[in-house]
């Protein structure tokens, strides 16, 4: 069972988590480049929510949503 642990260490040291070493050492070198990945993301999150946030709005002035609630007969 502690062969299988330390497979596990190994794989994540050697194969998963060696991008991250490469961006710590660029780290030293250039701040940019190595918070280019950060910024990917940013962005990659910016897209999706004005995606997100437009599909809402045509889907809001379609007006076929069901807005009865029906979970309570007190909500209205």
């Amino acid at each position: 069972m502690k062969a299988l642990f330390e497979g596990i260490q190994s794989i994540t040291e050697a194969i998963l988590l060696n991008p991250l070493d490469g961006i710590r050492e660029l780290e030293l070198s250039s701040w940019a480049m190595a918070n280019g990945l950060n910024w990917l993301f940013v962005i990659i999150g910016f897209a999706a929510l004005i995606y997100w946030l437009k599909e809402l709005k045509k889907y809001n002035q379609e007006g076929n949503e069901d807005y009865s609630s029906t979970s309570h007969s007190y909500l209205g």
